[in-house]
Formats: structure tokens, C-alpha cells, sequence
């Protein structure tokens, strides 16, 4: 009977507050609630962002010595110079999170793509070090292409670059994804890296196999390191909206001396927006050991490739990329431009 009233108490009490909330009633939000909502959250972040970037821009590399560079990128490889921007003031400051930021900006051509070079003028930041390795986190280079690699390389060498690769490689047929592709490793005078890459045909963008006069045609992806394909893929694909384009994995002799790093395992993945290059995870496998970006970087240190991506509605993109582990590097007072960095820290630049 004891049972029987209080359970008939307990009902009753709970009929008459029906209407009040739950956690109300408890004076707390329950944890199963809470967890839902905030999944809910996430899901309608990522799902409103989905599809926000639409194109790959520009790709600016920070530079210690703008008039040795832009010589470098005109003189020895044949981008052609199209244009330059000086800014300062404090939206130059907010964008960079940098006072007293003053910039240099020169933009280079090559075919239908465009790179940057940017100095912070009278504010200086690290160069690379020295003993910088192809499977550091900061690692970042762009892929040209070429007609034909052997004159590309003979080119490249009669200017006596400096080398990363032992040679030009042809990675094996072994490997479907990849067979066929020749490549090679090389520094500007900063010691930023480099690509050179021939596609046969059936590998990558058709137009690369079209009838050229010129031995440099354009840029195919720019090539980024990651410690976690599927972190990386959650940051770019769900919260940025790019698409996965291919992939592949790639070992073995050639691709130890493509990269310099003995045991070199590889796993590649491409994405590709819209319109312009792509962008391509390098996941090393193996060798253990690559550094993590140095938790004081900035954006005037010479580690500092930065990536332009277009988007109608920056603002809206950003709690999507705080969900997907990234962060914003801007601060306000930059408007509508938003330079953030991804999981692993490389700069992107999101602008509509």
C-alpha cells in the first residue's frame, strides 16, 4: 500500500506539471538534452556552410625580400608580373592580427592561375628553418605544370636551383592513382618549396593535355601537409563545402627521393572547389616525427603560405569553422575579409 500511494503521488505530481519544462522542474538542463541540442547546433553550423566557398583564388606566399622574389618568379620561372598593392592601417592590422602591419603585395600570372608575394615592410617575421623537413605540418608548395619535364628540369637546372628532390621521378604504375606523373622538389631563394609536375594523359586536368606553345603552364593544387585526413577533411569538405577529387596512396623509392624522407608513405587526398586549383592533403604515414606548426606562428613568418578562398558570406562561416577544429586569426575591424588557419595552421583567406 506504501507503494501503491506513493506512486500514485508521483503520478499525480507529475500531471499537474506537465507543462513546465523539464529542466525547470530539475533546475538543470540534462546532460541527453543539452548533447542533443548542441548536436543539433553543429549539424545546422556545418549544413548552412556547406557549399560557402566557391572558388580557389590566389595563392600568396609571405617573402622576406620582395625584389629578389618577384626576380626569381619572372626571371628564372616565366610568371609574369600583374599588378601590385601596398596596405596598411588598422584593417590591414585586424586582417593580420599584426600592429603596425605595412604590406607589399605583388600578384603573378601564370596561365588562368595567380600567386602573390607579400613583404611586411619594417616588420619582419622568422625565416624557414633551416632544418625544415617535406613532413613538417607547416609544409606547403605549389604544384606547376609543365609540358615536358625533361626541358622544365633542364631549365631549372641551368639556373642552378636548389634542389629537393635528388631528380626529376616517374612514379610507378604499380600505383593506378599516380602512375605515370613525373615530378620534381625545388626551393626559391627563401627556401620556400616548389613543384614541377608532367601529367600523362588520363591523369589530372584534361586542359593539361591540350596543344602548348609554352614549356610552364599553370598551377595545378597547391599541396599542404596534415596530421589527420579526416580532421582536415571535416575542416575543408563539411565546413567549407570543397569537394574530394581523388586520391591516392603513395611509397617506395620514388617517392623517397621525390621528398627527400627515407620511408616516405603517403596518403594523398585531392579536393577541388568550383573554379581554380586544388587543394591536396599529404598525411605522412610514415616517417613518425613531423613538427606541429610553432604555437607562436604569425602571419608574416616565411612559413606563411596563404591560401585565397572565395565566399558569399564570410561571417556566416565562421562558428562552422570553430566546430571543425580551426580558428579565426582576423580580428574584428577586418570586415568582410576573415584570414583564419586550419587545423594544422595553415592560413586561409576568405573573401567574397
Amino acid at each position: 500500500m506504501k507503494l501503491h500511494a506513493d506512486t500514485t503521488t508521483t503520478a499525480c505530481a507529475l500531471h499537474a506539471s506537465d507543462n513546465e519544462p523539464m529542466w525547470r522542474r530539475n533546475g538543470a538542463l540534462p546532460y541527453q538534452v543539452a548533447t542533443a541540442l548542441i548536436l543539433a547546433l553543429l549539424i545546422w553550423v556545418v549544413s548552412s556552410a556547406r557549399g560557402a566557398v566557391n572558388g580557389v583564388g590566389t595563392i600568396t606566399l609571405t617573402v622576406e625580400n620582395l625584389e629578389r622574389e618577384v626576380a626569381f618568379y619572372t626571371e628564372v620561372l616565366p610568371f609574369e608580373r600583374v599588378g601590385e598593392n601596398h596596405d596598411s592601417g588598422k584593417e590591414t592590422e585586424a586582417l593580420f592580427d599584426l600592429p603596425g602591419a605595412h604590406t607589399r603585395t605583388v600578384l603573378l600570372a601564370l596561365g588562368r592561375e595567380t600567386i602573390a608575394l607579400r613583404e611586411f615592410v619594417g616588420l619582419k617575421g622568422r625565416p624557414i628553418p633551416a632544418d625544415s623537413r617535406s613532413f613538417d605540418h607547416w609544409f606547403q608548395h605549389i604544384a606547376i605544370v609543365v609540358r615536358d619535364m625533361d626541358a622544365a628540369y633542364a631549365h631549372l637546372a641551368k639556373h642552378r636551383i636548389r634542389h629537393v628532390s635528388t631528380a626529376p621521378q616517374t612514379l610507378p604504375d604499380w600505383n593506378p592513382d599516380a602512375g605515370g606523373i613525373k615530378a620534381f622538389y625545388f626551393q626559391d631563394p627563401e627556401q620556400h618549396v616548389l613543384e614541377i609536375i608532367w601529367f600523362p594523359p588520363g591523369k589530372g586536368d584534361p586542359r593539361w593535355q591540350e596543344p602548348a606553345d609554352r614549356l610552364f603552364l599553370g598551377i595545378d593544387h597547391t599541396a599542404i601537409v596534415v596530421s589527420d585526413t579526416e580532421r582536415s577533411l571535416a575542416f575543408y569538405r563539411d565546413a567549407l563545402g570543397l569537394s574530394v577529387a581523388g586520391g591516392a596512396e603513395n611509397h617506395g623509392t620514388e617517392q623517397e627521393h621525390l621528398n627527400q624522407v627515407f620511408g616516405a608513405r603517403l596518403r594523398i587526398t585531392a579536393l577541388r572547389a568550383a573554379k581554380g586549383p586544388g587543394i591536396e592533403f599529404l598525411e605522412y604515414i610514415t616517417p613518425p616525427g613531423g613538427r606541429p606548426l610553432f604555437a607562436d606562428a604569425r602571419a608574416n613568418d616565411l612559413v606563411a603560405w596563404t591560401v585565397d578562398l572565395n565566399a558569399a558570406n564570410v561571417p556566416a562561416i565562421d562558428p562552422a569553422i570553430v566546430a571543425a577544429g580551426g580558428r579565426t586569426v582576423s580580428r574584428r575591424g577586418a570586415f568582410s575579409r576573415r584570414l583564419v588557419r586550419d587545423p594544422d595552421g595553415h592560413l586561409l583567406l576568405l573573401a567574397p
